[in-house]
């Protein structure tokens, strides 16, 4: 008994120093909604009007002009009480909490002019969909601090619907926008609030630092198009936890930029958490990784995931021209239900903004580790497709277990790395045990030999980090 205990003993103690170093959990405690502005105004006495019909973008605007004022006394509360205020886009200011009451809806216009068109996106050089320019975001931000959206779980509604059909339809002159994108910012929180259709992705902090997305909710029909969760994008110190997604595309996707003009913009994603998540997706994943991922990708957890009904679990895309890197994810304690495709490593992804990238920028992509996942309903276990002459090293799988449909379960193509205790058995070449110079991300000290003790590991380590 005394024996075991310290066995126990031993494998919590390298479990807790192997996880990824710059991911700390304490830092997203460290940040805080409950955020007391010392000045407070209302909507409505700016003239807002909550009836739905009437168009409040000046309101709005006015609100947060007049609030500038207070940035340096402290800062300033803009309160949205019950109502449906229709609006336009409109942008945010630093040291500002917009606080929506429990009934208030912001209703996004379907009238596309009210979303004025601005410059791509330097590390996508074009607009993501079209070339040039993208529609502003309903809630907008550029080079703020110290910025909440929170409230009594109000709610933010994009009307996307309308840019779905004109989407289909090829009707559109532009990039679709989002619900909320801030850029250049620090110091964000994005709590207690509910997103509705969006007209693209729904949560974009791109070229940002020290954000926490913390108890949302992001619906849209399963069937929207690119209607992703929550993209940090090119952004670092990044905490997303206690959600709900059900979306038509990626739940959450971690991106850096697109092919030549990711890799000169060179702003990574990294020192990224993600945990406690539950949703589903009608076409993306639940986890993903790219396809836009130039400037680098690196430093990220992700635990206690719970994904039903959806295409892909866990998802990373690539492809030549892209260059970059995805390295060190840690990925542990998912449950899929009904999943067609459990883990899927795509590395011809396609989709390039246009002929002048590099076609001999291949990506890296290594110090991958999948540990303690549980599949039930699987039709694929994985499609895990790297790059002829670029093949995808230490992808490291431990204590997985799937119940698959398909035969057979795994398919495999330069790609190498190593599994343990993986059910139904893994494709040759990741059946290896890794020597010495071998390493699997976040377990270092667990994964280098295969042994009775070895063996022992997974289910110590998950009983340990319960």
């Amino acid at each position: 008994m005394e024996r075991s205990a310290a066995l126990f003993g031993v494998l919590l103690v390298l479990a807790t120093v192997q996880w990824p170093k710059a991911v700390s959990s304490l830092y997203c405690k460290e940040m805080d909604s409950g955020v007391v502005r010392p000045h407070s105004v209302t909507i409505t006495e700016f003239g807002a009007v909550g009836d739905g019909v009437t168009l409040n973008t000046k309101a709005f605007q006015n609100a947060i002009f007049y609030l500038n004022s207070f940035a340096d006394k402290g800062g300033a509360e803009l309160f949205v009480p019950k109502g449906r205020w229709l609006t336009g886009s409109f942008s945010l200011i630093s040291h500002l909490t917009l606080s929506l009451e429990k009934d208030a809806i912001i209703i996004g216009s379907t009238d596309s002019s009210d979303w004025p068109v601005i410059d791509p996106l330097p590390s996508y050089g074009r607009g993501r969909e079209l070339p040039g320019g993208r529609h502003q975001s309903l809630i907008f931000g550029y080079n703020l601090t110290d910025v909440i959206i929170t409230g009594g779980n109000g709610t933010i509604d994009g009307q996307g619907g309308i840019w779905w059909d004109w989407f289909h339809n090829q009707a559109l002159n532009y990039t679709r926008p989002h619900l909320i994108e801030l850029m250049y910012s620090t110091g964000v929180v994005i709590s207690d609030v509910t997103f509705v259709n969006s007209p693209f992705w729904a949560i974009h902090p791109v070229y940002c630092s020290q954000v926490l997305v913390r108890n949302v909710t992001i619906l849209a029909p399963l069937n929207s198009p690119n209607t992703d969760g929550i993209d940090p994008d090119s952004s670092s110190n990044v905490c997303i936890e206690d959600c709900y997604i059900s979306t038509g595309d990626d739940l959450i996707v971690i991106k850096s930029g697109w092919d030549e003009y990711g890799i000169s913009f060179a702003r990574p994603s990294t020192n990224i958490s993600v945990r406690h998540i539950s949703g589903q997706t009608g076409t993306g994943a639940g986890i993903a990784f790219g396809s836009e991922m130039s400037g680098g990708i690196s430093e990220i957890s992700v635990e206690d995931f719970h994904l039903m009904n959806s295409l892909h679990g866990i998802r990373i895309k690539t492809s030549p021209g892209r260059g970059g890197y995805i390295r060190n994810i840690y990925i542990k304690n998912i449950n899929m239900s009904n999943v067609t495709i459990a883990i899927r490593i795509t590395g011809r992804y396609g989709e390039h903004p246009d002929d002048k990238y590099d076609k001999n920028a291949l990506p890296i992509i290594e110090r991958i580790t999948i540990q303690d996942i549980v599949g039930v309903n699987i039709g694929t276990g994985g499609m895990l497709e790297g790059i002829q002459g670029d093949n995808f090293s230490s992808i490291c799988l431990s204590n997985v277990s799937l119940s698959v449909a398909s035969n057979p379960p795994w398919r495999c193509s330069y790609i190498q790395g190593y599994s343990n205790l993986v059910s139904p058995e893994l494709c040759e070449p990741l059946r290896q045990v890794p020597d010495q110079s071998a390493v699997c991300y976040g377990n270092e000290g667990l994964l280098l030999q295969e042994s009775g003790a070895s063996r022992l590991v997974s289910p110590f380590l998950k009983m340990a980090l319960l």
